[in-house]
């Protein structure tokens, strides 16, 4: 990971900045606004603000904000990304490093910098209706003038020409076989909610914006997008409207709402409002006509997809079968490059050699997301991507982390393992093991329907706990069905959302505990969940109790366990995993020696008797 030099970028940004205020402000006084700090989320909005961080702080990472002011550059992210910040930023940049005593949130931050009556800018189609009512909030306490929403991009204009454009990958068509259920049904399903909530509609963000009414459903769109087979497979259900179309409809569709009868003394409010989602955007709020005519609600859309009906989760069961064979073909064949033939592999070159496996798999379409690829101390950072060129000889006698997965037709697939090639030190192994402990527990875990994964998420984490030890990201994410590999609303973790939304039968999540120690090694081991219904001896209080099934068929690293540290139940547990991942995976390699002896040995029970592996 290298080091970007941002210094010009700033620069040029401040000019923009101060253009865009001192000589307008001075002269039209409260038609405009001095623009003094300019602030940039990117947790949402449609990859714009993603590719937009990275450019203009050289941080790559997927999850923060980064706040510039006349004098000062500041970087927020969460624990993920500690590491791996603290190694692209350059000395402009401040990080913050969010959740750590005594930092503040980038929210506290940006208030804190506006003290004087300053104003601070934001692009308002990448920040949240609600995020910016309360950054407005925490600005005017400190004594600054506003949040304004600044219509063009700044930092767009500094990047100018040299943009990439944005992805135009065709969208196309996943047949009812695979997805279980007609699209025309699934928006009736939402219009009888709408109906239920009295809501006149539902703007649906993602990578293109999509309006559904009682009448009508639109999709917004670039055509030159669309495949052949999609508008006739949308008929004439759903229209299709330009992209850029959505702000000016979304003013129309404002404009459109019944009003009430008007009341003395109190403004007319319409009959029925619209609906988005609270993670939707400032501009989009704003367009519609603003908190009088939008109510902000976790999205329906967002928990119907979280619960996979039943040709999804069957689905979901056999790509990873296909897929937890792949890992093993690779995992065989690297350990036998980097140990009996001592080949020099770096982590992309490796990491091209497990997608060229899967690529031959049934259903196959992609990846899920980046390979990571990680040796040693690179390990340590969680969300680690290694680049082609720039990366690192993968080290037979240290740690190698590997976090991948794919997008198959029948479902999407995400797995971490940790493996050593050689000998392991004690805390390795120690490390290792309690992380499978907390693997184990949450997979085995029976609760109360109406449990959140905010409530679980203490099961992964008491075994390192116990050591005080500890990892600085979520337990669990919600996985799509040939969807998104991060799906919300659903998680297990810390974050205060997570115990908003309980689990559901349906649901399918990662169980991802892991460990690290900066500049030596990381420890992950991920596995997918769904949730189920358990059956119990007992229903107390007459309602359904839950469990999980997992359905990732990967061994655990043989060398990494020590099995005086698990319990007779943990044992077992591991024992009978083993024998699934192997009964379910060996017909993949009739024909593939290799692969079957590595598959054999690394699914051998564990004597229970002698606590030693045998």
């Amino acid at each position: 990971m290298e080091t970007v030099n941002t210094t010009e970028r700033l620069r040029e940004l401040r000019r923009l900045m101060k253009e865009n205020s001192v000589d307008i402000y001075g002269t039209v006084v409260g038609l405009f606004l001095n623009v003094e700090s300019f602030l940039m989320p990117f947790k949402l909005c449609h990859l714009k603000t993603a590719t937009n961080q990275k450019f203009i702080s050289g941080f790559s990472g997927s999850a923060g904000t980064a706040v510039i002011t006349s004098e000062k550059a500041a970087l927020a992210t969460d624990g993920r990304y500690f590491n791996q910040a603290s190694k692209q930023l350059d000395s402009n940049w401040h990080l913050l490093k969010q959740g750590l005593e005594d930092v503040p949130t980038w929210q506290d931050w940006t208030a804190e910098q506006s003290e004087g009556h300053k104003t601070v800018g934001v692009d308002p189609t990448v920040i949240a209706a609600p995020e910016a009512r309360k950054l407005t909030e925490k600005i005017k306490k400190k004594g600054g003038a506003e949040l304004l929403g600044v219509k063009s991009n700044l930092v767009d204009l500094v990047w100018g020409d040299d943009r990439p454009a944005r992805p135009n990958k065709k969208v196309s068509v996943l047949d009812v076989k695979f997805a279980g259920k007609k699209f025309e049904e699934k928006i009736e399903d939402l219009r009888k909610e709408l109906d239920k909530k009295k809501s006149a509609g539902l703007i649906v963000f993602f990578f293109s914006y999509a309006a559904v009414t009682p009448t009508t459903a639109t999709l917004y769109i670039d055509e030159s997008k669309l495949s052949e087979n999609v508008l006739p497979h949308l008929g004439d259900t759903v229209r299709i409207r330009p992209y850029s179309a959505i702000f000016e409809d979304s003013k129309a569709f404002g404009e459109s709402l019944e009003m009430e009868a008007p009341i003395a003394g109190r403004p007319q409010i319409p009959k029925k409002k619209f609906w988005i989602s609270t993670k939707a955007s400032w501009a989009l709020s704003i367009e519609l006509g603003g908190e009088e005519k939008v109510e902000e609600v976790r999205s329906p859309i967002g928990d119907a997809k979280a619960i996979k009906n039943a040709t999804e989760l069957e689905g979901m069961r056999a790509c990873h079968i296909r897929d937890g064979a792949s890992l093993s073909e690779y995992f065989a064949w690297l350990e036998e490059e980097l140990v009996i033939k001592g080949t020099k592999l770096d982590e992309v070159q490796a990491a091209d050699k497990l997608e060229e496996i899967r690529s031959k798999k049934e259903r196959f379409v992609g990846l899920s997301f980046d390979t990571i690829s990680s040796t040693g101390p690179n390990a340590a950072v969680i969300h680690y991507k290694p680049e082609r060129g720039n990366c690192s000889i993968i080290d037979p006698t240290a740690l190698y982390l590997c976090d991948s997965g794919a997008q198959y037709f029948d479902g999407t697939t995400d797995t971490t393992r940790t493996l050593h090639f050689g000998e392991p030190k004690e805390m390795e192994r120690k490390a290792y093991t309690l992380v499978l402990k907390g693997v184990i527990a949450l997979d085995r875990a029976v609760f109360p329907k109406g449990t959140s994964g905010f409530a679980l998420d203490t099961l992964a984490r008491q075994f390192l706990w116990r050591e005080g030890l500890d990892y600085r990201h979520g337990t669990g994410h919600g996985v799509g069905s040939y969807l998104n590999v991060h799906e919300g609303p659903i998680g297990i973790g810390t974050r205060i959302q997570y115990a908003e939304v309980p689990l559901s039968i349906g649901n399918v999540l990662s169980d991802e505990p892991g460990y690290y120690e900066d500049g030596k090694f990381g420890i992950r081991i991920e596995n997918m969940i769904m949730a189920q219904e358990a059956k119990t001896n007992h229903k107390f209080g007459d309602k359904p109790w839950l469990s999980f099934e997992h359905v990732t068929m990967v061994p655990m690293c043989r060398k990494l366990i020590d099995g005086t540290m698990l319990t007779p139940e943990e044992r077992t547990w591991l024992n009978e995993y083993h024998q699934e991942v192997y009964d379910k995976t060996k017909g993949f390699f009739k024909e593939d020696e290799r692969t079957l002896k590595w598959l054999e040995r690394e699914t051998r029970s564990i004597n229970v008797m002698e606590f030693t592996l045998t």
